[in-house]
């Protein structure tokens, strides 16, 4: 009999899976400390080890006197950057004195301040922003000064800045400095003596730098930068691509005044998606769950109302010809087969030309090359779908009708091409409107699925019923006897 072989690191492998599939629960710790009865400065020491995100969740299951009780344990500073993970933030800032409470926003970066000012009531907000440092108001109102599409309005102004005539020596000074107030210093910025922007390093090459070199022997000077006047949407495409932890925003007068952060860059992204994604639902803007009711019809209302003028125009070109589908009810069966496949091709094709609008510079050759390659998709799909139509409608009025072979044969083919000439019409709209839009400077996102639907609706029944015309009645004479 062979002998079992041990397998040394299979015992040792086993145990170190198990181990990682149970996670700490980091929640439960926290509330075992808090009720632990340990001296603050135990207690401080221990909640140092924990991240700010694990207190947030823990701080709605405490009671008020408890969270007042932690708030003072742990400090203002400490408690502003747990504040920052709070969705309902306005309750907690709710429980403390205006005096408190501007004590705590003090401690944040501009842009989160503005963030937790805006959720208070008016009078509230007033009160605590009359309290603040005046240092801290003009950073708030420098940002505030821009309205929401402008990168300005999504700025902080948390970064660390050296002159480019600065020895390595004092520059590094200069740089810990800073530190104590901004910890936003991975990435340190770069001015001439006239403050305008010079460009950027990394803290890492300040560190290994020679004593005997110059901050402008250590910068970029070709490092990428934002205006706070550019708008998101226009700029977005471009910063995303950015692989750094963060940008600077520069004025007109090409001095900085505040930088977009990764994380802020994050947001900003995602916001600009969720506004397209709405937009192409035919939203003005995104809406979320705590939005009111009437700011939500607000928003839908004039696409609404629109489609509905487009949809009655619709409706009149299909009572034009009432005089075919008086001689040819059948037709009307197959109406909404045309209408739906013309809409899903050319909301495809919308969907295609807005990404490649929107992340790439085209010239006019490559402008002329995309759409002949989405004509030839309409085309290809439009043929393949279109035999598949003749043959199945055919065969349905075939076997569940009681006509001709070759008069069903002949409602085929006229659904079919009507399907081939409808699908490449609709590829075409759903790529040269938006192109349209953005030459014109509108958000190409407005042309939205609704609307390329709804024009793709009145293109395709005209299509349809005037083959319907020329193929059944003249052509085939069907429906005249």
């Amino acid at each position: 009999m062979e002998e079992e072989k041990f397998d040394p690191t299979s015992e040792i492998t086993e145990t170190v899976s198990n181990e990682a599939l149970v996670k700490r629960d980091y929640e439960q710790e926290i509330l075992e400390l808090l009720d632990g009865n340990l001296p603050p400065d135990e207690l401080l020491d221990k909640l140092s080890d924990y991240h700010e995100s694990d207190i947030a969740e823990v701080l709605p299951t405490l009671s008020k006197e408890e969270r007042l009780k932690l708030y003072k344990i742990l400090g203002n500073e400490r408690v502003s950057e747990i504040f920052a993970y709070l969705d309902d933030v306005e309750d907690f800032i709710g429980e403390l004195t205006s005096e408190k409470a501007a004590d705590i926003i003090e401690e944040m970066d501009a842009d989160e301040a503005i963030e937790v000012l805006d959720e208070l009531p008016d009078e509230k907000r007033e009160e605590i922003f009359e309290l603040l440092d005046k240092d801290v108001k003009e950073d708030i109102q420098l940002i505030e000064k821009y309205d929401d599409d402008l990168i300005g309005s999504k700025m902080t102004t948390n970064f660390v800045f050296v002159k480019k005539s600065m020895p390595i020596k004092q520059a590094m000074k200069s740089v810990v400095d800073q530190a104590a107030d901004n910890d936003n210093i991975s990435t340190v910025y770069v001015v001439n003596d006239d403050e305008t922007f010079a460009g950027a390093f990394s803290l890492r090459d300040l560190v290994i730098a020679r004593s005997n070199q110059t901050v402008d022997d250590i910068t970029v000077a070709a490092y990428p930068y934002v205006y706070a006047t550019e708008e998101i949407s226009k700029c977005v495409e471009e910063l995303k691509d950015l692989s750094e932890d963060s940008i600077p925003v520069l004025g007109h007068d090409n001095k900085i005044i505040g930088v977009i952060t990764g994380s802020e860059l994050v947001d900003v992204v995602d916001e600009e998606f969720g506004d397209d994604y709405a937009k192409l639902a035919g939203l003005t803007k995104a809406e979320d769950l705590e939005e009111p009711v009437f700011k939500s019809v607000g928003k839908r209302l004039p696409w609404l109302a629109l489609l509905m003028g487009l949809g009655l125009i619709v409706s009149s070109l299909i009572g034009a010809f009432e005089k075919i589908v008086e001689a040819l009810p059948l037709l009307v069966a197959f109406q909404s087969l045309i209408l739906d496949m013309s809409g899903n091709g050319g909301t495809q094709s919308l969907a295609v030309t807005i990404r490649v609008i929107s992340s790439e510079s085209l010239s006019p050759k490559d402008v002329f090359r995309f759409v002949f390659k989405e004509v030839r998709v309409g085309f290809t799909n439009g043929t393949i779908i279109g035999v598949l139509a003749t043959l199945l409608c055919s065969l349905y009025l075939f076997v569940f009708k009681p006509l001709p072979y070759l008069v069903c044969l002949a409602y085929g083919g006229c659904i079919g091409t009507s399907l081939l000439v409808a699908m490449i019409f609709s590829s075409l709209g759903g790529t040269l409107i938006p192109m349209f839009f953005k030459k014109i400077r509108i958000d190409p996102a407005v042309a939205s699925g609704p609307l390329i639907t709804t024009i793709n609706d009145l293109v395709s029944a005209t299509i349809y019923y005037t083959l319907a015309n020329v193929l059944l009645l003249q052509v085939m004479q069907l429906g005249l006897g």
